[in-house]
């Protein structure tokens, strides 16, 4: 366990795990379920602000953690140019995106992510994202997949997040791993 309590103490432990001595991941799989934060206070005061006429807080946007995260481990730039040693076998990436009345930028945000798997809800949905129990969520793969759940307690959610997560991870390396893959035929969805 490591805990942290800013975007840049994530950023932090998670490149100092993502890729070992020896050149492998550091993981199996990263499940990046929310950002810490997506924006900061643009500047930080180093002493107590004493109330008078107002304040006005600029904010500026946190790092994208796990767009990075996802370059490193495939050896990337920004702009998708080789830039380093792919990790392989490559961990399994799975992000969230929690959208307010329609999933219509999830596609693009798991392209621009460079991740496996990208579980979106609309969160202004009743039954649906926080302070709820339950969660109806698409999940969206990086091979054009795309899985709309019905409304789930959030265990179940879970559960099926993570079985596609373990699919991915089979598919691309389980005879490297075990020496025969686990993944059997299935009709198609």
């Amino acid at each position: 366990v490591v805990r942290v309590e800013s975007t840049a103490e994530l950023q932090g432990a998670l490149l100092r795990l993502t890729r070992t001595e020896g050149g492998a991941a550091g993981f199996d799989a990263l499940v990046m379920a929310a950002a810490v934060a997506d924006f900061r206070p643009a500047t930080q005061a180093d002493h107590k602000l004493e109330r008078g006429g107002g304040l006005s807080l600029q904010l500026e946007p946190t790092p994208d953690v796990l767009a990075q995260i996802a370059r490193l481990v495939h050896g990337t730039d920004r702009t998708g140019d080789a830039a380093g040693v792919p990790i392989v076998p490559a961990p399994v990436l799975v992000g969230f995106a929690a959208e307010t009345g329609s999933l219509d930028r999830a596609a693009d945000k798991l392209r621009r992510k460079g991740i496996d798997l990208l579980v979106a809800n609309d969160v202004a949905e009743p039954g649906s994202g926080f302070g709820t129990d339950t969660n109806r969520v698409t999940i969206l793969s990086a091979t054009g997949a795309r899985d709309e759940l019905p409304l789930l307690p959030k265990r179940a959610v879970a559960d099926e997040i993570l079985d596609r997560a373990l699919r991915v991870l089979d598919e691309r390396d389980g005879a490297a791993q075990t020496g025969r893959s686990t993944i059997t035929a299935r009709e198609p969805a």
